[in-house]
Parts: C-alpha cells; sequence; structure tokens
C-alpha cells in the first residue's frame, strides 16, 4: 500500500533523521580521465540526444590493461568553485583512489574517486521550512568517475551494458545527517540545484540522470542523542520521490519498532508505482570497498601559486540564488515567496530582468521600476510558467512580454484584457512578433482612459440606479464597488478602474 493509505505509526514517539548523498554529472566536454566527449557526437553533455550505445569509449574508460588516467582539469576547477560557493574548506591536498567492487557496468572492477580525502570538506546549504531557515551542514564534496549503464531484458533473462556514461565526470555532495522530513530533503535538493545552474557546472536535471540521489534514514526515541539503523534508498529520480520514499521508510521504521522489530543496516530500492521501498541488499561498510591510493595518479595540490589556486578560481563566483533573491527584494519590491521563485531558477530570473530592462522609465524611478516588476513578474508566475517548463522556448520573448506589460502600465488596455490576450496568443501559437498594440486594436481591448466618454458612460450609470445613489449619500459607501462594476460591465471591461473609481468619488460626493 502506499504511503498516503497505509496506517500510520505512532510517530509521535519518533524523530526522522535523513542524510542525502548526491551525485551531479559535471558540465564538461570530456569525461573525467580520458578525452572521450561526455555528450552525443562530441556536443556538450545533453542527454536528451543519444549515440549508439558504447561509441564514446576508448581503451581509459574501457578499462584496457596498461592505460594510464588523466584528471580532467575543468572537472577539478569546477569541484573547487562549487566549495566555495557553499562555504567549504577547500584541501591543501587531496588524492584519487580505487574504490573496489565488481559490477557489470564498472569495466576497471574499481572505481576512481576521492571518497576518503576529499577536496571540499564541510561548509552548506541553507532551505526554508516551516519553522523558519534551516543551515543544512555538509560532511564533504568529492570527486569521481560515473559508472556505465546496465539495461534489462522484459524477460529478465539478459542485460545490456553501455560505457558511453562511464567516466562521465561525476561530483559527489554528502550532508550531514540533519534534515527531518522528505519535505526537508526534496527542498535541499532544488536549493542544491539552483546552485549547480547558477554556477553554470550542471545542468542537475533529475529526470534526465544529470543528478541522482540516494537517501539515509533512520528513526530514533524524541530525546535520543544515538542515530538509529541506517537504511539507504536508491532509485529515486525526482523531487517528489524523494519526498514520498523517504516519508515512506520513515513510517516503515517506526511501525517495526513499535512492533518491536530490529531495523536492519540494508539498502532497499524505491518502487514508484507501488509506493513503497523494497529490500535489495544488506549495507555495504567502507572496508568492503579496500580503498588504496590511485597509483596513476599523484596528489592533487590546491593553493596560492599551485595548478589549483582557490582564489583564482573565486573570480569565476556569480550572483548565487540566495543573494539574486535577496537583491530582488530590494530593488524590486518583490515579496519573499515572489523572489523565491523568481530565483529559484536561473532561466526565470534572467527572463525577468530582461524583461524589465525593455521599460527605460524604470531606470531612474525607484517606485516605477517596482510597479513595473510587480506587473511583470505576475505574469511569469501566474499565466507564463504554469503553461511552459521554459520561458525561452514559448512564443514570447522578453520583448513580447514587455510590450503587453508596457500597454497596461500606459493604460491603453486592463490587466484583465492583458490576461486574455496573452493566454489567446499562447495557446494559438501565434507569431506574437507582430506589433501588440495591433492585436489589441483588431479585438477591441483597448482600455476606455478619456474623460468625456467615461464621464457619459458613469452619468448613464447614476441615472439608471438613483436609489443606490441615495443609499451612498446616506453612509452606504460600500455601494461604490456596485458603480464601478456597473461601469465595467457597461464598458464590457475595458473602462480604465483608477479613472472610474476617480470620477464616481467626485460625482457621489
Amino acid at each position: 500500500m502506499t504511503n498516503e493509505n497505509r496506517p500510520m505509526a505512532n510517530d509521535s514517539n519518533y524523530e526522522t533523521v535523513v542524510g542525502l548523498e548526491i551525485h551531479a554529472h559535471l558540465k564538461t566536454n570530456s569525461k573525467m580521465f580520458c578525452s572521450c566527449a561526455t555528450g552525443p557526437k562530441g556536443k556538450d553533455y545533453k542527454l536528451s540526444e543519444r549515440d549508439e550505445p558504447n561509441v564514446r569509449v576508448c581503451p581509459i574508460c574501457t578499462g584496457n590493461p596498461g592505460t594510464l588516467p588523466v584528471p580532467n582539469k575543468k572537472a577539478i576547477e569546477d569541484t573547487i568553485l562549487l566549495g566555495l560557493a557553499l562555504g567549504s574548506k577547500i584541501s591543501p591536498k587531496f588524492n584519487f583512489e580505487r574504490k573496489n567492487y565488481y559490477y557489470p557496468d564498472l569495466p576497471k572492477a574499481y572505481q576512481i574517486t576521492s571518497s576518503t580525502n576529499p577536496p571540499v570538506i564541510g561548509g552548506g546549504v541553507e532551505i526554508e521550512t516551516t519553522k523558519g531557515v534551516k543551515f543544512i551542514k555538509l560532511h564533504h564534496v568529492h570527486l569521481e568517475e560515473d559508472a556505465g549503464k546496465l539495461t534489462h531484458s522484459k524477460s529478465g533473462e539478459y542485460s545490456l551494458v553501455d560505457l558511453n556514461r562511464a567516466g562521465t565526470p561525476l561530483l559527489e555532495i554528502v550532508t550531514e545527517p540533519e534534515m527531518s522530513s522528505g519535505a526537508e530533503a526534496a527542498q535541499f535538493m532544488k536549493n542544491l540545484k539552483s546552485i549547480l545552474r547558477a554556477l553554470n557546472i550542471s545542468d542537475a536535471d533529475m529526470e534526465k540522470g544529470q543528478m541522482r540521489c540516494d537517501a539515509n534514514i533512520s528513526v530514533r526515541k524524541v530525546g535520543e542523542k544515538k542515530l538509529g539503523a541506517k537504511v539507504e534508498i536508491k532509485n529515486m529520480n525526482s523531487f517528489k520521490m524523494v519526498e514520498r520514499a523517504i516519508d515512506y521508510e520513515a513510517i516503515r521504521q517506526a511501525e517495526a519498532l513499535d512492533e518491536g522489530k530490529t531495523i536492519l543496516q540494508e539498502t532497499r530500492g524505491w518502487d514508484d508505482a507501488k509506493g513503497k521501498t523494497l529490500a535489495q541488499r544488506s549495507k555495504e561498510y567502507a572496508n568492503d570497498y579496500r580503498y588504496f591510493p590511485e597509483p596513476d595518479i599523484p596528489p592533487i595540490k590546491t593553493g596560492k601559486g599551485k595548478a589549483f589556486d582557490p582564489e583564482i578560481i573565486n573570480d569565476r563566483l556569480p550572483e548565487l540564488p540566495k543573494e539574486k533573491k535577496e537583491r530582488f527584494i530590494s530593488e524590486y519590491g518583490l515579496s519573499d515567496h515572489t523572489a523565491n521563485l523568481l530565483t529559484s531558477n536561473l532561466e526565470n530570473a534572467k527572463y525577468f530582468e530582461e524583461t524589465i530592462k525593455f521599460f527605460p522609465e524604470a531606470a531612474g524611478n525607484t517606485e516605477k521600476k517596482k510597479e513595473i516588476a510587480r506587473n511583470v513578474s505576475n505574469f511569469i508566475i501566474s499565466d507564463f510558467l504554469p503553461k511552459t517548463d521554459s520561458l525561452y522556448e514559448g512564443n514570447y520573448t522578453p520583448l513580447n512580454l514587455a510590450g503587453l506589460v508596457g500597454l497596461v502600465e500606459k493604460g491603453d488596455i486592463s490587466l484583465k484584457s492583458a490576461k486574455e490576450l496573452f493566454l489567446e496568443t499562447f495557446i494559438s501559437g501565434s507569431d506574437v512578433r507582430i506589433d501588440i498594440e495591433k492585436l489589441v486594436k483588431e479585438k477591441g481591448l483597448n482600455q476606455i482612459s478619456d474623460e468625456s466618454e467615461l464621464n457619459n458612460i458613469i452619468a448613464q450609470i447614476l441615472k439608471n440606479n438613483p436609489n443606490e445613489v441615495e443609499r451612498f449619500k446616506n453612509g452606504e459607501k460600500q455601494l461604490l464597488g456596485f458603480f464601478v462594476g456597473q461601469v465595467m460591465k457597461a464598458s464590457r471591461g475595458q473602462a480604465n478602474p483608477q479613472k472610474v473609481n476617480e470620477i464616481l468619488r467626485k460625482e457621489l460626493d
């Protein structure tokens, strides 16, 4: 049964402890220890396009005898850059080692990694929780090579091995066990994804396999300090899966403890269709892997004057999502919620600011800039994002959206008319590069702002409703809304609401 309909354990007696191990593909052109391309046909890492199996391989990434690995310089620099962004300590020296285990998609029968002596130590990521901001500390970040990919036949009689992915540079971000729910874990991953994209070192798309997550979950009695037995969950490829799997597993463990059972330290897989975790194997320990230093790669040194100088790499640091959010709130007057929605995706933030640039009147007028920013952000969040995954893939460029918002700002059309026009052209796929003002005229969406025209409409409304006029004069001021509604109805929604309010107040008073 799914965790939506399974009976809840008496989980108020327990607290959940979660730590994450997150793997993210680095956005490099070549693999970690050889010159093979990471993307199809030599392109920069686009997993949406597919090569034939086993064409981006060489003797090094297929583990042929006598080959020598050469570390990818950019991959090491990108790892240090992430450490600087997360406030971590950069190790003055780290080394690669061999992690020995046999699996069909690991051609060398060992993985080259830096997990026992990592390049990045500590640091952390802030997340928003129901109880406020929480800082999730990292244990470390290390660099390693990815394995290949197995495809299992439906019959279960055989499996196929594709080594195109083998050797791809892979970051592993290991947190401390400081999260207490699936929601916190999912939020951590979303924030981390935003940082990786802002640094332009990984696209971190879980659905495309560019970011993967293993979660370590244990439960313990409230107030206890010692951690319970740790269960690792694998096979989660979306934020929603991470949240569901962790919450399910916490309930499963709490129920088992209530029944007097022992929690086994094991690895479990997540079956999203069934909404439950399933036992896979007993959990390995570090000494099972027989780590030893990679003899063909000397220790990597960092520091001033070294091959990898953090001060030089630090010059690559862009404005990070947290800093961008704080700037959006102060510069554009956006709410915390709106700023968070825009800055959690680098593309959304870029599109928003590019649209604002088409309003020269906002440059020297703080209040005008904030007014325009609120209208632009409203369109993006309420109308645009629900209809597309990528703002730049739609048929509205920042210039087009600025043109539409500009008509609202000038009072030529109402916000309601602008949203109708946006919806119609977006759904139809119309080429909105044509003159938007021409479209407005063709559809009769011009807002009525001419005072003489509005005076005539309002005079007729007041004449037709003498009783309501008298009641307003006798103190029923809430009737102003009634009159505004009548004017909007008579003008088919085209009257300028602000001017209607001004004229009505003047006439009624």
